[in-house]
């Protein structure tokens, strides 16, 4: 990691410059893919799943046996573990619903706002170098909560036509029946057109690398919404002198070893701080399995020394990064001064690693620089507001004389006529 000394502010969009999208290539290869799935339905399925996964299916979807098999295969301590997850994960977003508002906002006129379910939702979960079980609670759980009427799960198979059975059994224990054998930018496109396996959706969900990002926001042009933009992974870390040196460096770490295009940051007040932390990163990286990704990961990052807090701060605002570590000694005031970041991690006992499979808070966050305009995903991400209003006869009297002034100096005639002609009925009312 490049140490960098109080940068000047001109300096931080290319210092601090994520890993680039060849957008232009890649968006090459994933507009065929779209189009052939769009076109050929399930057989473009098979055809990619032969191409990509180097399997030939007998069938698209996962079949009841499969994941019976699946339980019966995965140690009941991860069972346990999963339970504690999905049980914190429930309980979390269970609480953000909010009741329906019904708001008399003047005599006879009532307003209400409800939350209905975004009825068919499409779950993506990816499962190449690491399969994300998790994301199945983080994504399934909401939707399931929220009342989606129609969940589907699309993911990428192994060489034997196999899908990982934490990802299955998770699944299954969210109540998820539908599960697609298929990933990449084709899995995107099923969702997105329909096939005869795969029911079309109404909206997308997440995370997955360059290719399902495009897919995802492609899917966007043809009447289907998404969670959020999301690329690769990436954490900032800001420590002082009461951080602990091995906790930044295992933060740093957990963030690197998602994928070589991941991208860790650490801000801190001394260059000494940080030379023992980048030390530690150094120990700790030779011990890890995924050591040759996180070193590549490592070359996208950088570790910045800003002696001036105000300073600081307004270099990790500029940043937005997906998660925030704040190991600070005035944490409380450092995180009052937090409007950019995907999900905030505070003091020393806090690790990302948490937050990533059961403390509660969802882990679908937005990256690439969308935490200064993208939440991460919520129960609301399931839900749609509808708004009602119901207005009685005294109501219109009271408010179609607005309505009338308005609607006639915007030169809308017949805007302003269906409150009249309602006013002159009701004035002929004994």
């Amino acid at each position: 990691m490049k140490i960098l000394i109080n940068p000047g502010k001109e300096t931080w969009k290319k210092e601090l410059a994520r890993p680039v999208f060849k957008t232009k290539q890649i968006n090459k290869i994933v507009k065929p893919i779209l189009r052939k799935v769009k076109r050929n339905g399930d057989k473009a399925l098979f055809k990619f799943a032969h191409e990509y996964d180097h399997v030939d299916l007998e069938s698209l979807l996962v079949s009841a046996e499969e994941i019976k098999a699946a339980a019966d295969s995965i140690s009941n301590e991860l069972k346990v573990a999963i339970f504690q997850a999905k049980e914190n994960i429930e309980l979390f977003h269970a609480a953000q619903a909010s009741p329906e508002l019904i708001e008399e906002v003047m005599p006879g006129v009532v307003c209400r706002r409800k939350s209905v379910a975004i009825q068919r939702v499409g779950l993506y979960i990816p499962g190449g170098t690491a399969p994300l079980f998790s994301t199945v609670l983080m994504l399934g759980i909401p939707a399931k909560l929220a009342g989606c009427n129609e969940v589907v799960l699309c993911t990428p198979p192994n060489s034997k036509g196999e899908i990982h059975p934490a990802i299955l059994f998770t699944a299954n224990l969210v109540g998820i029946q539908k599960i697609v054998k298929a990933g990449g930018a084709q899995a995107i496109a099923a969702m997105t057109f329909g096939t005869e396996s795969v029911p079309q959706v109404d909206k997308i969900f997440g995370p997955g690398n360059q290719y399902v990002t495009a897919a995802k926001q492609m899917a966007t042009k043809f009447g289907v919404a998404i969670d959020m933009p999301a690329g690769p992974s990436e954490v900032l870390v800001y420590a002082d002198e009461t951080a602990i040196p091995a906790f930044v460096a295992s933060d740093l770490l957990s963030q690197a070893e998602h994928g070589i295009d991941s991208q860790v940051v650490l801000v801190t007040s001394t260059e000494k701080i940080a030379k023992k932390v980048l030390k530690e990163v150094e120990a700790q990286l030779e011990k890890l399995p995924r050591k040759e990704i996180a070193k590549k990961a490592l070359e996208n990052s950088r570790a910045v020394v800003m002696e001036d807090q105000t300073k600081a701060l307004k270099l990790i605002n500029y940043y937005a990064p997906e998660h925030l570590i704040i190991s600070v000694e005035n944490e409380d005031e450092v995180v009052d001064s937090i409007y950019n970041a995907g999900s905030v991690f505070i003091g020393n006992f806090t690790p990302e690693s948490a937050g990533d499979y059961a403390s509660g808070t969802n882990h679908t966050l937005p990256t690439y620089g969308y935490a200064r305009n993208y939440s991460g995903v919520s129960l609301d991400s399931f839900l749609k507001k509808i708004t009602y209003q119901k207005i009685s006869k005294e109501g219109l009297k009271n408010l179609g004389p607005t309505v009338e002034i308005m609607a006639a100096n915007e030169l809308l005639e017949a805007h302003k006529n269906a409150v009249s002609i309602r006013l002159a009925y009701l004035s002929k009312e004994k």
